[in-house]
């Protein structure tokens, strides 16, 4: 199992309790969905190394209380601080529609139904306050679109496409450099 074949879910940010308990900080939208996991990979160096939970339930908003298997001590938990923990890419529930994962859409074609063919998506940027998607035309420039449901009008999985409707001037800004 490598980094590519797996989404991250989360980080390991405090010990809860002397006996190897662990809080995991989790990123979504929807927590609830990792309540019932029987494993993770946790990326210990450059290995992802699956560990076997215990039990878990869920601790306020979006941490993870977490007990897995043969972590039993103080010494124990506080190896794994601040660890990523990584779910395989074959875990995520399908989505249909209108609705992606960031990952699953790279290398799709944009096209807007003002401009017509943008480019290729070649990343998502969601370090910002909007989610961008990054694309690249046909002359290598670079062309952000945010990801709002409002622009986007189709996801084609089978063509890789993907239609969005941008207000008027957006590309041309990136165009006119």
């Amino acid at each position: 199992m490598t980094l590519n074949d797996c989404f991250y879910i989360g980080t390991i940010v405090q010990k809860f309790s002397f006996k190897g308990e662990l809080l995991i900080k989790l990123d979504s939208d929807d927590p609830e969905m990792y309540e019932e996991l029987e494993s993770v990979f946790v990326a210990l160096g450059n290995n992802l190394v699956p560990f076997f939970i215990e039990r878990s339930s869920l601790h306020k908003a979006n941490l993870l209380r977490v007990k897995f298997e043969e972590v039993d001590t103080e010494a124990d938990a506080e190896a794994l601080l601040k660890h990523k923990l990584y779910l395989p890419l074959a875990a995520l529930p399908k989505l249909s529609g209108n609705k992606f994962y960031y990952h699953e859409v790279i290398g799709f074609e944009v096209e807007d139904k003002q401009f017509g063919k943008v480019g290729k998506i070649i990343g998502v940027n969601d370090t910002t306050m909007q989610a961008l998607f990054e694309i690249e035309d046909e002359q290598g420039n670079e062309i952000l679109i945010p990801i709002i449901d409002s622009f986007i009008e189709k996801v084609d999985r089978i063509g890789r496409k993907i239609i969005v409707n941008t207000p008027e001037g957006l590309i041309d800004l990136y165009k006119e450099n």
